[in-house]
């Protein structure tokens, strides 16, 4: 299924006149007349990427775009305003909005913003479903292969390892294969970056250890 644009916009003309633009083009749309009937939905919002108003009651732009990098971090932001804010756009991009354009920009100007936002929306969402699915796997390990992995990632030898856990050199070599085949790796590499990824080891250890 299509990514949703999510238009965020106080001004009723402006919302209707954009959401018929990239209806026109393709695009599955949502409009929302405040951040705050946003944020109250959000939690019902399809994927996609948000097209929101700089200035409107209520919660600025800006506040919303706060929110949205703690509730929905994947959704990227394209910022409108009715006149160049140039201190409002700098503040916007530090926190990560995709762009950020003004309402009398071109149509060929929105849709080439609204194209860049849901790419980087899809690669955001692939690259955190890869995530989850090594989390996945590694949650999936019995106790003793936790904590066999958790050696192994810090570049602990079998016998190391075996000493430490009070078992036999034999058996961590078992445990260590039950790992290996668990989290779908071939190499020790992989296994490493498995756990750099999610963040049970920093880059330098995962670099001495692989």
């Amino acid at each position: 299924m299509k990514p949703v644009v999510h238009i965020v916009d106080d001004d009723k003309s402006y919302r209707t006149a954009t959401a018929r633009l990239l209806s026109a083009n393709g695009l599955r749309v949502e409009a929302y007349e405040s951040g705050d009937q946003f944020l109250s939905r959000l939690s019902a919002c399809e994927p996609g990427c948000v097209l929101l108003d700089l200035q409107m009651p209520g919660q600025s732009g800006l506040q919303i775009q706060r929110r949205l990098c703690e509730l929905a971090p994947l959704f990227p932001v394209v910022f409108l305003t009715g006149e160049g804010d140039i201190k409002a756009s700098v503040e916007a991009m530090k926190a990560g909005a995709k762009d950020f354009l003004e309402k009398s920009s071109t149509a060929a100007t929105l849709m080439g913003a609204i194209d860049r936002a849901l790419i980087q929306y899809e690669r955001q969402r692939a690259e955190h479903d890869r995530l989850q699915g090594q989390r996945s796997l590694v949650a999936g390990l019995s106790p003793r292969e936790a904590e066999v992995f958790r050696f192994l990632i810090r570049g602990r030898l079998n016998k190391q390892i075996a000493h430490a856990l009070g078992i036999s050199e034999r058996t961590v070599k078992v445990h260590r294969h039950q790992v290996m085949e668990k989290l779908g790796v071939r190499s020790l590499a992989e296994a490493v970056s498995i756990a750099a990824n999610i963040g049970l080891i920093d880059q330098d250890t995962a670099s001495s250890a692989g």
